[in-house]
């Protein structure tokens, strides 16, 4: 954007943005309206002091990371789904199908509403229950039904939105509603099926899908490690001021062991396929956490949700999972 971030510390490779709207132009614009003056960012290195409420006594405030998260509930809640789907993929594996599928309806929903807050009129009845479509029939058609669902899905959606205000009113923005329609589509339900035909192509689909999920998981820890201990360059300062290259190169380490002992240990395959996949997973979910920080940056908006204490909505757990799973679809099925 060319325009100056606000200068804390960079951070990991994989952490979340939580400077969505420390962005220059977004602060330039509101001080513009009220006629204030733009206020000057903090020395760096030294954080704004965060007054406690009158009569609070001090440290009342939740333990934040320096991502601005309450640690602790992030913490907990990372935690809990995370030995959520270790139980479901190790012993009820279809489960996992129902479990996925009801998180990226709720992510589609979040996105649908925030693009409708900020007056983008993305047909949501269609794109929600299209979604669904997509996702499931993986499971009995495998890439042929996920194929047919996307495109039916993209028809229906264009239709509803031509004709959501009548037959005698020309609908507005049809084509920038339906093109987001159509991404949003692409971003989320598309993207999610890739776990299911992951899941069910081959006999250790689930310890596959286990597999993907530890290296994500490995290259969100690798980069905030390094990040908060080494970050000094900031790798897209005016899409996400707290990524360093620190950060996306402890991503890299962690994840190339993580994938050495997954492969080899889980899989039982050539552990190089284990450094060609945590190389992979680390680029698409650096790049995913990128595109959603980028849309939110756009809309003025820190998160997707509200769902997830000390992490948002579901959609900002997801954003790097998704063209994960696509990535490690591609990579186990052509190399295993």
């Amino acid at each position: 954007m060319g325009t100056a971030e606000r200068a804390t510390p960079a951070s990991g490779g994989n952490e979340r943005n939580d400077d969505e709207l420390s962005d220059g132009t977004i602060v330039a614009e509101k001080a513009a309206a009220t006629g204030a003056a733009r206020p000057q960012p903090p020395a760096e290195g030294i954080a704004e002091p965060t007054p406690a409420p009158t009569g609070a006594p001090a440290g009342a405030e939740p333990k934040r990371s320096r991502a601005g998260r309450n640690l602790p509930a992030a913490l907990a809640v990372g935690l809990t789904l995370g030995v959520l789907c270790i139980a479901v993929l190790l012993f009820v594996p279809k489960v996992f199908i129902g479990v996925a599928g009801v998180a990226v309806g709720i992510a589609t929903w979040e996105v649908a509403k925030r693009l409708r807050e900020a007056d983008v009129l993305v047909p949501r009845t269609p794109l929600i229950v299209g979604g669904q479509a997509v996702f499931w029939l993986g499971w009995p058609f495998g890439p042929g039904g996920v194929t047919g669902a996307f495109a039916a899905t993209a028809l229906v959606c264009m239709v509803w939105r031509l004709f959501d205000h009548g037959l005698h009113t020309a609908p507005r923005n049809f084509l920038r509603d339906t093109a987001i329609t159509v991404f949003t589509l692409t971003w989320i339900p598309l993207l999610a099926s890739f776990a299911v035909l992951l899941l069910l192509e081959e006999p250790d689909g689930n310890l596959r899908v286990l597999t993907f999920m530890i290296l994500v998981v490995c290259s969100d820890v690798g980069g905030y490690v390094a990040g908060v201990l080494f970050g000094r360059h900031p790798m897209v300062p005016s899409i996400s001021p707290k990524k360093s290259w620190e950060g996306f190169c402890g991503s890299l380490v962690f994840a190339i062991i993580g994938g050495l002992l997954t492969v080899t240990l889980l899989l039982e395959a050539n552990s190089m396929i284990g450094v060609v996949l945590g190389i992979g997973l680390v680029v698409v979910a650096t790049l995913g956490d990128l595109v959603e920080s980028q849309i939110k940056r756009e809309l003025g908006i820190k998160d997707m949700g509200t769902m997830l204490p000390g992490h948002g909505g579901i959609m900002d757990r997801l954003d790097s999972m998704l063209p994960s799973a696509f990535v490690s679809w591609l990579v186990l099925s052509t190399l295993i």
